[in-house]
Order: structure tokens, then C-alpha cells, then sequence
């Protein structure tokens, strides 16, 4: 429980306002002022960037149910270690899955003593449980995930055209998002060929499943006028019918990873199934399209879509992407990530910013208290320095499991300290379920 105190933390280099002091009493953000413009006690970091804690609106921390893939604990510990203050927590792969409001109550009660940084949770739209969103809305969940094609656990079924319809119908006029793993199941067949080659992985699953499951998601959403979330955008197909649905004032809004930002097709090496994920990181001239789609504001938020499983699972021993399980592991690095690449195209901080903080915590309906540094705001801050770099290695991954394809990638920008609610964060339980 964080008690009342007073704390004044300065930089000079605070994002968005230079040389600036934060002024924090009890937990939030009192106000911003000059750099010098101090009185108690104060904590300097220099020529540091201080920038708003990010939020990352997609992470699948497994517990209860299949804790030896991820926890909370370990989770919120990488989490805290990236300079992510908030988390939202997917309905799967958790057993059972959150799509009730007792699972929901199960899993808020998986994270007590746990807590690195703030969680808030997802609830999943799955087959027959259209009327029960809104309750789970009232006890606490953020919005909702459903998959249009098969989510990869049989506990987690997949929504049709007309259950994607009574999904978004039931949350009409509500604001909360229904988030969609958006493939069609038609479009996506068995990995044929050498099921070690990337090639043959990523030929089963083509960007037409992903561009006409987001074209049936943006028709849907425009009738029933509830919002509609895109996650994990990977087909850069897909802008097209999201800059008509802007244009067209339908609500609906997309996100990405930073795996397809940083990885393309043809870099992965075979026999590497760690780089596995769904929908899968795709050609570099489609990475570079999604880049433009940043750009052009057509993503609103990235997101790690943090996915991990037992080193087992990932099947690499056999190096068989037909076998293993699809699931990037990334909370620790996205950052880091993001900032490597976004500097190569000349991308501000600042942009980068309110992709990774301000756009998830909307998206979540946390944008009143978390992502900008503002009075009456949470003060989670991230300390960050964009000029160093630091190779990736096992040592230094707080996740449970140390399988990740950025091990021994060279990133830019290094977390110096992450601060939840005034709190520093690491080692110390300090985070909360954050009820939407």
C-alpha cells in the first residue's frame, strides 16, 4: 500500500517539456515546473529522458492454470525491468480462461502479492457468452478478446461472422473495445513442405486471412457501432480498410508488435521456431509498409503481445515451426525495440511516446490516469537513455523462460529506473488491479 509522501523528481531532458521537475505527492502527479524550481526532496537523473511509463495493452501472463509458462510475478518483473508500468493481461492462456466473472475474480485473486507494476485485465468474447460481457464489464474487465479463427487452446473457441456480430452488439454504447484476432480460418491451411523452413510456415498463413478478417471486423463494427480493436497487425494489406474506416468514422483502430517492426521473413533462418508467432512476421517491404502506417497514424498503439510458453513447446531441439508453439517473448525489450528501429527512420521519442504509453492506455480506458505526464496523472515514469546500447542476453531476461528471437540482438536505448505511482519498481510488490 503506498502511503502519503511528497517527492520531486527532475531531468534535463523530462519528454515533451525539456528541463522540468515532477512533482509526485501521493503517488500522482501534482504538477510540472521548472527544472529548478524545487523544494524537498529531489532526485535528479541528469540529462536522462524521463518519459511516461509504457503501457503494454498485450501481454498473456497464463495464471492461473499454466503458470510454467509465465506468471504474474515474473511477468511484472520484466515488465518493471523495460520501463512498462501497466500491463493488461489477455483472457488466454490462463485456465480457466477469463470469460466469466468468476474466472475474472480467479485471476484478480492469482495476482495478490505478485505485483511488480499496475495490472488491469482483458475478458474474452468466446461462443455463448455474449450475454455475460457486461457484467464482466461491471466487476472490472477492460473490454474484450475474441479470436475469428482457432486461438491455438480448445478452452479459448473462436467467434463466427454472427458471433463477432453479438459480441460487438452487446457491447454497444459501453466504450469498451472488443479486440480481434483478426485471420479467417478459410484462408489458413497446414504448414506443407519442410516444416523447418520459415518459408513453408509463413505460405500457411497468408495476409489474405488477415485482410479480409479486418474488412469483415470493420463492416461489423460500422453496423453495430460498438468499438473494434485490430491486434497484432501484421499484414500490412490490412491499412487500407483501416484508413477507409477512419475516413468513414467507424470505430475502429489497430495495433502492432514490435516483432514485425523490427524482424522481416527474410532474415529468419530455418530451424529457428522461436521466431513463430500468429499471425506470422512477414517480407521486409511489408514491414516497411507498417512503418508507414505509423507514420501515417494509422496504428495506434504497439504492443508486445508478450506470448511465451515452456522452451519445450517452442519445439526447438527439432526446429519444426509446423510443431511449435506460436508466441514471441518480448515485455522486457519493446522499448528498446521500437526505439532501434523508429531512429533509423528518423521517428521522434515523443511519437514513439504516445504509441507505447498514451495509445494502450486509452485503448484499456486507463487514458484519465495513465500515459502522460500530467497533473492529476499516476506518476509512472520511465528513466530511459536513448543514446545507449546493450546486446540482449539470457542473464539479463527477468521473463520465466529465456527463449526469445532478440537474444544477441544490439538494441538502442537502455531503461535506467521505471516508477509506478512515485514508487520505484523491481523487487518491491507495489502494483494493483487497475478496474477500469
Amino acid at each position: 500500500m503506498i502511503g502519503r509522501w511528497i517527492m520531486i523528481i527532475r531531468s534535463k531532458s523530462v519528454l515533451g517539456f525539456g528541463a522540468a521537475a515532477i512533482h509526485i505527492r501521493d503517488g500522482r502527479i501534482e504538477r510540472l515546473s521548472h527544472f529548478d524550481d524545487v523544494d524537498g526532496e529531489v532526485t535528479d537523473y541528469g540529462d536522462l529522458t524521463i518519459m511516461p511509463g509504457i503501457v503494454d495493452s498485450h501481454v498473456h501472463v497464463n495464471e492461473p492454470g499454466r503458470t510454467e509458462w509465465e506468471g504474474f510475478e515474473t511477468a511484472t518483473r520484466a515488465a518493471a525491468a523495460g520501463g512498462v508500468t501497466t500491463i493488461v493481461d489477455m483472457p488466454l492462456n490462463s485456465i480457466p480462461p477469463t470469460t466469466s466473472v468468476s474466472a475474472l475474480m480467479q485471476k484478480a485473486e492469482a495476482m495478490e502479492g505478485k505485483l511488480r507494476v499496475d495490472v488491469a485485465l482483458w475478458g474474452g468474447a468466446v461462443p455463448g457468452n455474449a450475454s455475460e460481457l457486461r457484467d464482466m464489464l461491471a466487476h472490472g474487465a477492460a473490454g474484450f478478446k475474441c479470436f475469428l479463427t482457432d486461438s491455438g487452446v480448445a478452452e479459448f473457441g473462436h467467434l463466427d461472422s454472427d458471433g463477432l456480430r453479438l459480441a460487438l452488439d452487446a457491447l454497444r454504447d459501453t466504450d469498451a473495445p472488443l479486440l480481434v484476432h483478426a485471420e479467417l480460418p478459410e484462408h489458413i491451411h497446414d504448414v506443407a513442405g519442410d516444416p523447418s523452413a520459415y518459408s513453408s510456415y509463413l505460405a500457411s498463413r497468408p495476409g489474405v486471412a488477415e485482410n479480409t478478417a479486418i474488412e469483415l471486423v470493420s463492416h461489423t463494427a460500422a453496423r453495430s457501432g460498438a468499438r473494434a480493436h485490430i491486434v497484432h497487425l501484421s499484414s500490412s494489406g490490412g491499412l487500407e480498410t483501416i484508413a477507409r474506416a477512419r475516413d468513414k468514422r467507424i470505430a475502429l483502430t489497430a495495433e502492432t508488435t514490435p516483432h514485425y517492426l523490427y524482424f522481416d521473413a527474410e532474415s529468419i533462418p530455418d530451424g529457428a521456431p522461436q521466431y513463430k508467432c500468429a499471425p506470422p512476421i512477414r517480407e521486409h517491404r511489408n514491414r516497411e509498409e507498417l512503418w508507414r502506417g505509423i507514420a501515417d497514424e494509422l496504428i495506434t498503439a504497439i504492443v508486445s503481445d508478450h506470448s511465451p510458453c515452456t522452451p519445450e513447446l517452442k519445439k526447438l531441439s527439432e526446429g519444426n515451426f509446423a510443431q511449435a508453439w506460436g508466441g514471441i517473448s518480448s515485455l522486457q525489450f519493446g522499448l528498446p525495440i521500437v526505439w532501434t528501429e523508429a531512429r533509423k527512420r528518423g521517428i521522434s521519442l515523443e511519437r514513439i511516446s504516445r504509441l507505447m504509453s498514451e495509445g494502450p492506455a486509452r485503448l484499456a480506458g486507463l487514458g484519465h490516469r495513465k500515459g502522460k505526464l500530467a497533473p492529476g496523472y499516476d506518476a509512472d515514469l520511465t528513466v530511459f537513455d536513448p543514446h545507449a546500447c546493450f546486446r540482449v542476453e539470457p542473464s539479463m531476461i527477468e521473463h520465466r523462460h529465456k527463449v526469445t528471437p532478440y537474444a544477441g540482438c544490439e538494441l538502442y536505448g537502455v531503461v535506467n529506473a521505471t516508477y509506478v505511482r512515485g514508487q520505484r519498481a523491481g523487487d518491491i510488490v507495489i502494483g494493483q488491479w487497475i478496474r477500469t
